[in-house]
């Protein structure tokens, strides 16, 4: 689930699980069961221990390219032998799990020379770290701080960082998807040639002529299923996992509700697309319509929302679209 609020997994779940629970998952993540760490597109995502250890390896690259060139930090850093910061982070971090602010300081004394943000970013990019609890619990939070995953969880990660099992369980999820969605969700390059490799893959045309990929005897929706209100949460991987976002929403909608330059809103799907936005006010939900709902569509979102308010606690209001 991605997770960098660390609340949003638990209304994720929510909307998705009957009588989800979130002491259930707090238990997970506090009996290193899920882990909150970065994977696709280099983002903090809440998955099971068994999904760090494979995960990671197959994320490697992409972390290594967001930090050598989609950051500041990598050029900050020229002269420095990273192999001998990432060896000090590791023994750092395995003797007591640390906070970014720790790690600047005790990585900048080391390195007196050296910008101590970007020796810590090196560290958080590229060496596999989990956040430990209490970050990312419900009934209570705290700072991101970090140990190893191996430490962490006692197990070492998977040697081979192949993403083939990535990619399969992303079309398991979210198929039947391009080349461009694939790598959109994930961050991955070179993902044509990682298709191409594995065997037994569906493929099918979407109405453009570009090839779509899917897992072998993955059901299709009936277009025609009832899709019911869903709450979800801010960077939700429904709207993140294609390139091509109108197969879930207008265009024109997004910019009525915020989302531009980079700003994203927690999303409401209505009838299976983006058709507002919401977010909490002291405890309140407050949706906001990219249009004027019909009467049976705001019963829904009202209906939905008294939900997902007793699961939050305080009340929902629709304000004007």
């Amino acid at each position: 689930m991605q997770a960098q609020e660390p609340k949003d997994p638990y209304v994720a779940l929510w909307s998705r699980i009957d009588a989800f629970r979130p002491e259930e998952l707090e238990a997970l993540i506090e009996e290193r069961r899920a882990v909150r760490m970065t994977l696709m597109r280099g983002t903090i995502h809440l998955v099971t221990d068994r999904d760090c250890l494979a995960l990671r390896p197959a994320m490697q690259s992409v972390c290594e390219r967001l930090f050598w060139s989609g950051s500041p930090f990598g050029k900050r850093l020229d002269g420095v032998d990273v192999d001998e910061v990432l060896a000090a982070g590791r023994a750092l971090l395995e003797e007591e799990p640390r906070t970014s602010a720790q790690l600047r300081l005790l990585l900048g004394e080391r390195w007196p020379e050296a910008d101590a943000e970007s020796l810590a970013a090196a560290v958080g990019y590229l060496l596999p770290v989990v956040q430990v609890p209490p970050r990312g619990l419900w009934a209570r939070s705290g700072q991101a701080t970090r140990t190893t995953a191996e430490r962490w969880l006692g197990r070492r990660l998977r040697a081979t960082g192949k993403p083939n099992g990535a990619v399969r369980r992303y079309l398991a999820a979210f198929g039947p998807a391009s080349v461009r969605d694939i790598a959109t969700w994930s961050g991955l390059t070179g993902v044509r040639a990682i298709v191409e490799r594995m065997r037994g893959l569906r493929t099918f045309r979407d109405e453009n002529g570009v090839e779509l990929f899917d897992v072998e005897d993955a059901p299709l929706a009936d277009p025609d299923a009832p899709t019911p209100v869903r709450f979800l949460p801010i960077y939700d991987n429904v709207f993140l996992s294609h390139a091509d976002r109108a197969r879930i929403g207008d265009a024109e909608d997004r910019p009525r509700l915020g989302f531009g330059a980079g700003r994203f809103f927690s999303l409401l799907l209505i009838g299976g697309f983006l058709r507002a936005a919401w977010r909490v006010d002291d405890r309140n939900v407050l949706v906001k319509p990219a249009r004027r709902l019909s009467k049976k569509d705001t019963a829904a979102v009202e209906a939905e929302g008294r939900r997902l308010t007793h699961f939050l606690g305080g009340d929902v209001r629709i304000l004007p679209a």
